[in-house]
C-alpha cells in the first residue's frame, strides 16, 4: 500500500515508518520544508497547504504530528500550542482525505485523555468523555478536527494512544533513572489506574490498523490490563532493582504540575476493547512485560 505520514520525525513516527517498510508498504513523509529525499513531500498545516499528489495518491494517511506534551503546564502558550498544532494539523489532512478522488484511510492521532477520570470503571471505546482536564479537552478537539474525512466517506480510526513505554522516550526515559537512584514514588495514593503500551504493540497495533480495512472509529492503543499507579510504581521498582515506597503527596502534585496534575492523578482503567476484537494479539498485554521490554 501508499501510506502517507505526518509527524514520521518523531519518536513514534519513526519507528512506525521502518514497520511499515518491513512489510513492503511505501511510505511517503510529509516534511514542513523543501523535499531533499524521494520518499519525502511538502506541507505546511500553518498555510493549509500539501502535495496533491502525495495525499491524492495514498491508501491510508497517517497523522502523528503536534508539538511535545512535555513543556511547562503553567504556560498559557504551551497549553495553546499543545492544541493548536495537533488541531490544525489533523483538519488540514482530514480536508486533503475528503478532496480525493478515492477518499484513504484516515488513522488520526489522539489519546486515551480524551475519557477524562472516571475512577476504576472499565473503558472501551464506547465510554463517554468526562470533564474539563486540559488534555481531555484538546482531544476532543483533535477527534472532531477529523470530520471532514469521516463526512467524505473514509474510513477513520482515532488512535487513542496510552503512554508508550520505552526507555528512549518520555516518560520511561524519565521515570527509569529516578527509579534508579532510589527516588521512585506512588503518586499520591496510588490508587488510580495508568494506561500505557510498549512500543513494539502500538507499532504492531497501528501497521494493524492501516491493514485491516474493516476496522474504523475511535480505537484504543493500550495494553489489555492497566495498572493502578501503585502497581506500576511497585513493578518499575522491581524492574530496576530499588524499593520505591514513599508517596508523592497529591496537594504537591496538583501544585507542580498544573494543568497536567489530571493526567497524574486521574484514573483511566482503559482496555483496547476494538483490537482485541479485530483479533490484533497483544505481546504485551500487563505493566510487567510492557516494562520488560521497554527496559531492554
Amino acid at each position: 500500500m501508499r501510506i502517507v505520514i505526518a509527524g514520521s520525525s518523531g519518536f513514534l513516527g519513526s519507528h512506525l515508518v521502518d514497520a511499515l517498510r518491513e512489510r513492503d508498504h511505501h511510505v511517503t513523509r510529509l516534511v514542513r520544508r523543501v523535499p531533499t529525499a524521494p520518499d519525502e513531500a511538502a506541507w505546511d498545516p500553518a498555510a493549509g497547504t500539501y502535495d496533491r499528489d502525495a495525499l491524492h495518491g495514498a491508501d491510508v494517511v497517517v497523522n502523528l504530528a503536534g508539538s511535545p506534551t512535555l513543556g511547562n503546564p503553567h504556560s498559557s502558550a504551551w497549553a495553546r500550542e499543545l492544541r493548536e498544532s495537533r488541531v490544525t494539523s489533523t483538519q488540514v489532512l482530514a480536508r486533503a482525505v475528503a478532496d480525493a478522488p478515492r477518499p484513504p484511510a484516515y488513522l488520526a492521532g489522539n489519546g486515551i485523555s480524551y475519557y477524562g477520570d472516571h475512577g476504576d470503571q472499565v473503558l472501551t471505546e464506547d465510554s463517554d468523555s468526562r470533564g474539563h482536564a486540559l488534555l481531555t479537552e484538546v482531544t476532543r478537539a483533535w477527534q472532531a478536527a477529523a470530520q471532514p474525512a469521516v463526512e467524505a466517506g473514509a474510513r477513520v480510526c482515532y488512535l487513542r494512544t496510552a503512554p508508550v513505554m520505552d526507555r528512549r522516550a518520555a516518560p520511561l526515559k524519565l521515570l527509569a533513572p529516578l527509579f534508579r537512584s532510589g527516588l521512585g514514588a506512588r503518586l499520591g495514593n496510588g490508587r488510580q489506574h495508568m494506561a500505557m503500551i510498549s512500543l513494539r504493540d502500538w507499532v504492531g497495533a497501528v501497521t494493524f490498523l492501516a491493514e485491516d480495512a474493516s476496522v474504523s472509529g475511535p480505537v484504543n492503543l493500550t495494553c489489555p490490563q492497566a495498572p493502578t499507579n501503585a502497581e506500576f510504581t511497585r513493578a518499575l521498582g522491581r524492574a530496576v532493582r530499588r524499593p520505591a515506597v514513599l508517596p508523592v503527596p497529591a496537594f504537591a502534585l496538583r501544585a507542580g504540575a498544573g494543568a497536567m496534575a489530571p493526567e497524574l492523578l486521574g484514573s483511566l482503567n482503559v482496555r483496547p476493547a476494538v483490537l482485541e476484537a479485530a483479533g490484533y494479539e497483544f505481546r504485551d498485554p500487563d505493566v510487567e512485560a510492557v516494562l520488560a521490554t521497554g527496559l531492554r
